[in-house]
């Protein structure tokens, strides 16, 4: 006999089906199944669009009354993009509904489940959590803490540098490195890096093989972003974060990069820009999750301030040396061993001569 977690295992999988594409919402999937057979499958597959398990009634029809319905996240009970969930699922006339997590989101939070409670459906709450969690990682911090989950990646030498003494970093890791990173750009709303990057290595910050193209920001306290930078190709849109004090600057530069980005005004912290404001801002713009590429001091700071939740460091095999030579992170950094930043749930993966470092920043 098939269990509980074989049902939502399998909701799950449909879920990431949705993977970079439904943010800021949840990935959600959901499974309908009556006598041990699955009448309806769904998955939520973009804001705006249906949730998961209406789609999933909906393909069960009349059959789903009686059934049970399987959901990664609770029915939501408020008004969105979209009509309440627990209505249909009520209206469906399914006699159980199982839930793998309850839904963080202060607006539901319970609710959904209770209200299914109150109306005479079975429910039952806490399957494949974990996984469910980590699936859902972004969105639980969005939607809880109001600022976007932030994942570090770098591609360094073995002695962590990024660039050489001349500023040359092409390439320093292998081709299958690069075409995995690419493809893990659009599983994000947004690539984020330092004007210092833009000037030196004059990327394009696309994604390949991607369904979408993550929008591009470029942290820029002085507006020194160039008019031709390759990063104003493609029909992406780009984010300039900016000091406000430039505000009432009208140079011809920030007249160029106005017709070209989004200019974001953002508070100063220490003559630089304050990083929990800017981010405070993009969540407000709808970002829940962004990629940070480089390069070293805006990585370094970003560490400074506690503001990195995860880390992709792929590294290969080479030693580059010098002490003018390029650090993956710099900014400040700790003053005694002791005090190091350290990982949790790390895992290691090869890429031909290169490895890959993934791992959560443990909270100190």
């Amino acid at each position: 006999m098939k269990t509980h977690e074989y049902y939502m295992d399998l909701a799950m999988k449909l879920a990431l089906k949705g993977k970079g594409l439904t943010s800021p919402n949840p990935l959600v999937g959901s499974v309908v199944v009556k006598n041990g057979n699955i009448i309806g499958r769904g998955f939520h597959a973009k804001a705006g669009l249906a949730h998961a398990e209406v789609i999933a009634l909906d393909e069960a029809g009349d059959q789903a009354e009686g059934g049970t319905l399987y959901v990664t996240l609770e029915p939501c009970v408020h008004f969105g993009r979209t009509p309440p969930c627990v209505a249909r699922i009520i209206k469906s006339g399914v006699k159980e509904v199982i839930i793998g997590m309850i839904d963080p989101n202060p607006l539901n939070n319970g609710k959904g489940s209770e209200i299914l409670k109150q109306n005479k459906i079975k429910v039952q709450v806490g399957f494949l959590e974990d996984k469910l969690k980590m699936m859902n990682e972004a969105f639980i911090k969005y939607i809880t803490k109001k600022i976007p989950f932030i994942t570090v990646k770098v591609a360094e030498s073995l002695d962590g540098r990024i660039a050489t003494r001349t500023g040359d970093s092409k390439w320093i890791t292998s081709d299958k490195s690069r075409g995995f990173a690419h493809r893990l750009r659009g599983d994000f709303d947004a690539i984020m890096v330092g004007v210092n990057t833009v000037l030196r290595d004059n990327p394009k910050l696309d994604a390949w093989f991607s369904k979408k193209q993550p929008i591009k920001i470029v942290v820029d306290s002085q507006l020194s972003t160039p008019e031709k930078a390759n990063i104003f190709s493609g029909a992406k849109p780009v984010i300039i974060a900016t000091l406000a004090s430039n505000l009432g600057q009208e140079t011809e530069n920030r007249q160029i990069l106005a017709s070209k980005a989004q200019i974001l005004e953002i508070k100063e912290k220490a003559g630089q820009i304050n990083l929990k404001d800017m981010l405070k801002k993009l969540a407000g713009m709808g970002i829940a999750n962004i990629l940070v590429e480089g390069g070293g001091m805006l990585i370094g700071s970003l560490f400074d301030e506690g503001l990195v939740d995860k880390i992709m460091f792929f590294i290969s095999p080479k030693i580059i040396g010098g002490k003018d030579a390029i650090s993956s992170v710099m900014g400040q950094g700790v003053s005694r061993v002791e005090r190091a930043l350290k990982l949790k749930d790390i895992t290691l993966k090869r890429f031909g001569e290169d490895f890959l470092i993934e791992g959560y920043i443990k909270s100190m």
